[in-house]
């Protein structure tokens, strides 16, 4: 356990940390990225450039240093970091590399204020934080060998079909090359793709598992991003997965991680809803499928929220979502129809996914609530949310970033939600 002497430091440094934290992370990662080189094959380059890496990290350590007194709390935030880890095949050997230049980061910007005592009290801190990361990876990795058709690190899976679902996404349907069994999955997670980009080496990228375990094969349904900024590239991956990967074609595949999901043995006693925005749609068609498959007697909601017909992805499976049990609702809302878009049938609604719509079409009362889709489209469902009074313990989400930034939103004033594909 952490020393009395060091929790006493950390919580002193805290408010002097926390407005500098952005400013140390982008010093992290330089410093690291020059002094070694190697781990900047973990890090998506896209959202380096955006700035988003550095802002997650910066609430990491915000969040760390603020509950370092009752460490408790942070038990889903290392459980989430830690299947991130393993989706990347984070090592114990990659810590003492972080934590050297985190510390050279935390020095550079505070400067003098950073005295012996400080330096040795963040490392003790960053030491514990780094051995209960491991412990808890090490036990996913022991997981992911020991399931019925389980790997470690990278797996050749070929693809077996390639399917549009949009103008905009494409499922590939994944079967193992050496012709073994896939593990099952937990409905909700993702697995990680590793690409050997013929002109720009980068990362490998996360995708989530869109159809139900047991399968057979494993779908993952990718939407071509465009760049994230106008002096960025456009998404290197999911362009290149569209335009030069076919069938037949062989991808490197890492076993499935994520926390977000709904366990199949999970007891499922009260109203489920699924809120989708744009490609947030995929870890949530998981989830609900296997929900019907299992025979779940609870009311199920389904909502997908997306531009218009030329963008929505799986139309036609949720509309068959909707058809299957007398339980089983679905609504599709665009918020920028194309012509006949409403008068074809091809959405319920024209709108947004608003506070409103909540109270009148869910159970929000009792119901638990599942959501993933775009940034602006998150936070105005947790505030939505919040202002009907829905407790945390029944809002699951899954966001790349700081969730401050999610939980932020519930403190600024009513605005419509967002919706982006």
């Amino acid at each position: 356990m952490l020393t009395p002497k060091t929790i006493e430091i950390i919580k002193a440094i805290t408010p002097a940390v926390a407005p500098h934290a952005e400013a140390i992370t982008r010093r992290f990662y330089q410093l690291m990225f020059a002094g070694n080189p190697e781990v900047k094959v973990f890090f998506n380059q896209a959202h380096q450039h955006s700035g988003g890496q550095q802002q997650a990290l910066a609430g990491a350590i915000c969040a760390y240093f603020a509950n370092i007194d009752n460490l408790a709390v942070l038990g889903p935030a290392v459980n989430l970091i830690a299947h991130k880890h393993c989706s990347l095949g984070i090592q114990p050997e990659h810590y003492p590399i972080v934590g050297k230049h985190l510390l050279a980061a935390i020095k550079d910007v505070l400067g003098d204020a950073v005295t012996d005592e400080i330096v040795a009290a963040v490392a003790e801190a960053y030491g514990f934080l780094a051995d209960v990361c491991i412990q808890r990876e090490k036990e996913i990795y022991a997981q992911q060998r020991a399931a019925v058709g389980g790997w470690n690190g990278y797996r050749k899976l070929i693809v077996d079909r390639k399917v549009p679902e949009s103008d905009i996404v494409t499922s590939f349907y994944l079967k193992p090359a050496d012709g073994g069994e896939l593990p099952r999955f937990e409905p909700g997670q993702y697995v990680t793709v590793r690409i050997d980009h013929p002109t720009t080496p980068t990362s490998p990228r996360n995708y989530s598992l869109s159809d139900v375990p047991g399968a057979g094969h494993y779908r993952i349904s990718v939407k071509r991003e465009p760049r994230l900024a106008a002096d960025a590239p456009d998404g290197l991956i999911s362009n290149y997965l569209h335009d030069q990967v076919e069938v037949g074609h062989a991808v490197e595949v890492g076993p499935p991680c994520g926390e977000f999901s709904i366990p199949e043995e999970s007891q499922i006693e009260h109203p489920v809803v699924f809120l989708a925005g744009g490609i947030g749609v995929t870890p949530l068609l998981s989830m609900a499928r296997s929900l019907v498959r299992r025979g779940v007697s609870s009311p199920v909601y389904f909502a997908q929220a997306a531009r218009n017909s030329r963008v929505q992805a799986f139309a036609e499976e949720v509309h068959a979502l909707g058809s299957t049990a007398p339980n089983i609702r679905t609504h599709v809302l665009y918020d920028a129809p194309l012509a006949g878009d409403q008068d074809l049938g091809f959405c319920d609604s024209v709108g947004t996914i608003s506070t409103s719509f909540l109270r009148e079409w869910t159970p929000y009362e009792t119901a638990a609530f599942y959501f993933c889709g775009p940034k602006p489209f998150m936070q105005g469902v947790y505030r939505s949310l919040k202002e009907l009074g829905v407790s945390d313990d029944r809002i699951h989400f899954e966001f790349f970033g700081p969730r401050q930034d999610i939980y932020a939103a519930a403190e600024s004033q009513p605005a419509a939600t967002a919706v982006a594909v």
